[in-house]
């Protein structure tokens, strides 16, 4: 099982758990997921499986999603709905003051994250050092936020919003700054993330539904194929005279559709039809990165 599962997952489960339930259900020991979702967010989390694994760093996850509910009235040491209320207001903001937040907080912007979050000072996440009670300076970080738009008012002075964003985003924290912004303390009430990359929400399955399709045998129908999140890097079709080289994972050379490639370039490499992995120019030829390579085995070099 060489691919990706788009699971959804629920809200109160971590995403070790998920990780955890489709390796039972599948028996694949060399399992993980591309991008962490706090146990009481939900939404699309891709769960890597086999030799795709190999592949996180090249996945397309820089584009994310999300729906989410900006609660004002009060403000938490976590930026969220689970976390100790720091600050109460109420100078609750109407819609075009919010909007007007809003648009202050789109293009490249500073976020300091709450100190109860996963982001590592002196190799320790954040989140375990706040509760041991230290005293930590939480690092700022420079996110992209591509837009903020208004699904809704709700009815507890509260904004459902959608969300595009890069990676490394704080939704908590985007929540915490409109509050900031618009002149009362808030903080996120709920979030599902409905994108990550090529994932999308109206394609996943949830843990319970993966656990009745594997007792049916039919949970491999759900996996995607490895390349299946890598549209995003050129491909090339490697001829099949160097056939030996590509299943031995030895260094080949550049094709005409390569040899345009910056040194360091990955590129996606296809043989027959089939996709092999990532390899990357280096100088004159192009060096493997990644290889999904077949069960059965290299060959032997002429």
């Amino acid at each position: 099982m060489n691919g990706y599962f788009n699971i959804n997952k629920p809200t109160g489960m971590s995403s070790a758990a998920v990780v955890a339930v489709l390796r039972r259900l599948t028996g694949v020991k060399r399992i993980g997921h591309a991008g962490t979702l706090d146990p009481e967010a939900a939404g699309v989390l891709p769960v890597m499986t086999g030799k795709a694994t190999r592949l996180f760093d090249y996945l397309a996850d820089k584009e994310k999603e999300y729906v989410a509910v900006c609660s004002f009235g009060a403000a938490t040491d976590t930026q969220d709905a689970t976390g100790n209320v720091t600050e109460r207001g109420e100078n609750y903001p109407d819609r075009d003051t919010f909007l007007r937040a809003a648009a202050q907080l789109t293009g490249e912007i500073t976020q300091t994250p709450s100190i109860y979050s996963a982001i590592k000072v002196g190799g320790k996440p954040l989140y375990l050092r706040a509760r041991r009670g230290e005293t930590v300076e939480v690092p700022q970080r420079v996110v992209r936020i591509d837009s903020i738009e208004l699904i809704r008012e709700t009815g507890d002075h509260g904004f459902e919003i959608r969300v595009k964003c890069g990676r490394g985003t704080y939704i908590r924290t985007l929540c915490d700054d409109l509050g900031k912004l618009c002149g009362c303390p808030a903080h996120m009430q709920s979030l599902v993330r409905t994108r990550s990359g090529a994932f999308r929400i109206e394609d996943t399955v949830s843990p319970e539904e993966a656990r009745e399709l594997a007792g049916t045998g039919k949970l491999a129908g759900k996996l995607l194929p490895a390349d299946y999140a890598l549209g995003h890097l050129p491909r090339t079709d490697m001829p099949v005279k160097y056939r030996k080289m590509v299943i031995n994972g030895a260094k080949m050379p550049l094709t005409d559709d390569t040899a345009a490639l910056n040194e360091g370039d990955p590129v996606r490499i296809y043989l027959e039809g089939s996709f092999w992995g990532i390899a990357a120019r280096r100088e004159d030829e192009l060096v493997w990165k990644a290889q999904i390579a077949p069960e059965e085995g290299p060959e032997e070099m002429n």
